[in-house]
């Protein structure tokens, strides 16, 4: 594996941390006109944390005087621990209470990270509960306030690799319970912004990857166990997760009503059986490979949001490197993962 691809390498989880969160300076400058306290909801996830840390180092940093409120369930206290030891506020919420939604600090910048996409085939009236219902709860509770929401590439149809990928204007063809829900929590906010003349942004996000989970890490941890690797979804989008924090914070500042809608995904269309190759070289593993690549697959095409809330500056090659060597290295994953091949929507 080149040096050079290591440079920069977090040997920790407290080091990773510290790097998905680090804000660029634009959005540093963008932060200081930020005119209230920050809410941001459903940060009990993966991206949610180093997302509301991101955002208040730009607050700190900006010298803005504002919060930045982290709000969740926190069904992991772990999770609250850390964000209050990184300097922010949270408050424990149900979302699904309107009284307690009502009680929430006012802001003029919302944030909505929550969505249930994991157990759908088991939980489906959860899925839709969660997609559909929360959404009202929060465009009543900010009207007239930016709201960003996050959505999925999940809501558009397979297609074929050599197009590039969905553009954010292409028509949503969701095919299973979570990609319809989904859906039904775009035209939750869509309505909303209208209805309530409330400016909101939503994100069709596909595949946010760090080193401790994501499509990557699920290639590289089946290579470094010696598992066949399955390319029959032959290939997919990723985004580096410091590098989604800042577009996602990026796009708060172009909420708009009726609503706007971005994609938001790496700029390549990338080849499954190429990177499990690639993980093997590093690692010095032989790879196994199983199936074959569907003449399609689920892909998003970003390069027209970019201008707006500008494009990766993470490499493929570089989170590969990364990746490899985190796993080689034994450190801390979440074992949970990403189910990208999975062709009929159920999650």
């Amino acid at each position: 594996m080149s040096e050079q691809l290591l440079v920069g390498f977090p040997e920790s989880v407290e080091a990773l941390e510290d790097q998905l969160s680090c804000p660029p300076e634009d959005l540093i400058e963008k932060f200081a006109s930020v005119d209230s306290d920050v809410v941001m909801l459903g940060v009990g996830g993966k991206m949610g944390p180093t997302m509301a840390r991101m955002a208040h180092r730009c607050m700190q940093q900006s010298g803005n005087p504002h919060k930045v409120f982290a709000v969740s369930r926190f069904s992991d206290p772990e999770v609250q621990r850390r964000l209050n030891d990184w300097g922010l506020e949270t408050i424990s919420c149900d979302l699904f209470d309107p009284q307690q939604v009502a009680s929430l600090p006012d802001s003029r910048w919302v944030l909505n990270l929550a969505g249930f996409k994991f157990g759908a085939k088991t939980k489906p009236t959860m899925t839709w509960a969660t997609n559909c219902i929360i959404p009202s709860i929060v465009c009543n509770r900010y009207q007239g306030s930016n709201v960003l929401a996050f959505s999925t590439g999940n809501v558009y149809p397979m297609v074929l690799p050599e197009g590039g990928g969905s553009l954010a204007t292409d028509p949503p063809v969701p095919d299973g319970e979570y990609p319809m829900a989904a859906l039904g929590r775009e035209r939750m906010y869509e309505y909303f912004s209208e209805a309530l003349e409330t400016p909101v942004v939503i994100i069709r996000l596909n595949y946010a990857t760090e080193l401790r989970y994501g499509v990557l890490q699920d290639i590289a941890q089946q290579v470094h166990d010696q598992q066949p690797v399955d390319v029959s979804m032959g290939y997919v989008n990723v985004i580096w997760l410091g590098d989604a924090n800042a577009m996602t914070l990026r796009a708060l500042f172009t909420c708009q009503s009726p609503a706007r809608v971005l994609n938001m995904t790496g700029p390549d269309v990338l080849s499954v059986r190429e990177m499990a190759n690639q993980v093997g070289g590093m690692l010095d593993i032989p790879v196994s490979i199983s199936g074959t690549e569907a003449a399609t697959a689920l892909l998003n095409n970003s390069h027209a949001s970019y201008p707006l809330i500008g494009a990766p500056q993470m490499s493929v090659e570089k989170i590969l490197a990364w990746g490899s060597e985190w796993i080689r290295r034994g450190l801390p994953m979440y074992g949970k993962p990403t189910k990208f091949q999975v062709r009929d929507g159920i999650y």
